[in-house]
């Protein structure tokens, strides 16, 4: 059997320890020092030299392969497996993959080290200074996360970039929402939240960046002002949502951890899929991604309790829209970015001239006119009007005819009982009149 040099010059310094032991030179105890070893082990060397000579100094697992070692085999497809699919995943990406879909068996540590030194995946880099994370939100529901990623998420066609708007649960890492739109706009995040809402409920706090839909901040990098409201700051305050502004890249960590996680899986799974259209990957994000991304990430919160508050009778069309205050002209128009709504003639009302007036556009592209609670009018994407039901609040001309008998509720009295629904107005009742005693009368005199 061949040695590596440095197994034979090991061997030649305990051969040399141990003869000089056993010559009286050196204590054992002295031996078991240079040796670097327990003496009880140089026992154990002394009876395999006098057993085996020279050759029992060796260590007689060199040559042989590891029991823990890999099949080289299993090493060359998985290596082969990453270069021809997988190329440009991150390695515990690729890893769960390899397990569900191609059946490796390795372990994540070791599949990690073999990409590294076969230089398809790079090392690590060294962290920054050291920081404090913050302790997640311990109900579910507590604290929302939403963050907006513009990026070529569609690697087919590289020359388009969508916004990815993906919405997140602080306490559980939980994804509730993310799907891809052509720009970060009040619409996209309305309709975010609209869908949030009403599958869960009502949260307790929004935490967002200082996008321009979100807050108004009078000086750049400086506070957000808390009194001039966006249509997002207006529907959360509405809906009794805390919004939370951002400061800084390290305040929302969470929401660019995880944008950086859906930039570094949805973009290869979308590729691997060969979807070219945002409407094809919207509905893999929905029907296979987020369950996924759930079942990987998330995890239970410290509180059981959830903090989500049902809707019960919030009428969200009505809240998550974009809302302006307008004078009705003398012509009945009041318009909204250059789209004109006409307002019929309202029932009790000679004209709407001159009537302070909210327009709402909805989510779906229709408008509404209201005045107070009373709608006036209901009105397509270009203006034109839409046939409405009965209002909610009853009209002057809707309201029920008077009763004959306004007082028929009261109770009434037996002898005008019969008169009732006759139509004829009852006769005031005659009071009796008090008379005086009569006194006696003598004849005159």
């Amino acid at each position: 059997m061949v040695f590596a040099a440095a197994a034979v010059e090991r061997a030649m310094k305990v051969q040399e320890v141990i003869m000089r032991a056993l010559s009286g030179a050196l204590s054992w105890l002295q031996a078991a020092d240079i040796l670097g070893i327990d003496p009880r082990s140089l026992r154990r060397w002394r009876a395999r030299y006098e057993a085996h000579g020279v050759l029992g100094l060796y260590d007689g697992r060199r040559g042989q392969p590891s029991r823990r070692k890999a099949p080289v085999g299993e090493v060359q497809r998985l290596l082969r497996l990453y270069q021809d699919g997988y190329r440009g995943w991150n390695v515990r990406h690729f890893y769960r993959f390899a397990r569900r879909e191609h059946g490796v068996t390795l372990s994540y540590s070791f599949v990690r080290l073999a990409l590294q030194e076969a230089g398809l995946v790079r090392k690590g880099h060294a962290r920054g200074r050291h920081r404090r994370r913050r302790e997640p939100r311990p109900c579910f529901g507590e604290l929302l996360h939403l963050d907006g990623s513009t990026h070529a998420w569609l690697r087919r066609c590289p020359e388009q970039k969508q916004t990815l708007i993906a919405v997140g649960d602080d306490a559980t890492k939980r994804l509730f929402y993310a799907e891809l739109w052509p720009r970060e706009t009040t619409q996209a995040v309305m309709s975010a939240l609209r869908q949030v809402f009403a599958a869960h409920g009502l949260p307790i706090a929004l935490y967002t960046d200082r996008a321009g839909w979100a807050f108004h901040t009078p000086k750049a990098g400086g506070r957000v002002d808390r009194t001039h409201l966006t249509q997002v700051g207006r529907a959360l305050a509405h809906l009794g949502i805390e919004h939370i502004a951002s400061y800084s890249p390290q305040g929302r960590g969470r929401s660019e951890r995880l944008n950086r996680t859906l930039q570094g899986r949805l973009i290869n799974e979308l590729d691997r899929a060969g979807i070219t259209t945002v409407a094809a990957a919207n509905a893999y994000l929905t029907e296979r991604f987020i369950p996924a991304y759930n079942d990987e990430f998330a995890r239970p919160p410290a509180d059981p309790a959830s903090a989500f508050v049902p809707l019960h009778d919030v009428d969200l069309d009505s809240v998550l829209c974009q809302e302006e205050e307008r004078t009705v002209g003398q012509d009945n128009v009041v318009a909204l970015e250059q789209i004109p709504l006409q307002l019929a003639k309202q029932p009790g009302r000679r004209s709407c001239a001159g009537l302070r007036v909210i327009v709402r556009r909805h989510l779906s592209g229709q408008h509404s006119v209201w005045h107070g609670t009373r709608c006036l009018g209901h009105y397509d994407g270009q203006g034109r009007p839409l046939p409405t039901s009965a209002p909610a609040v009853p009209s002057m001309s809707l309201r029920p005819p008077r009763p004959q008998n306004a007082r028929a509720h009261l109770p009434q009295d037996p002898r005008s009982a019969a008169r009732q629904g006759s139509g004829i107005p009852l006769a005031r009742p005659r009071t009796k009149q008090r008379s005086a005693p009569r006194l006696p009368v003598g004849p005159r005199e």
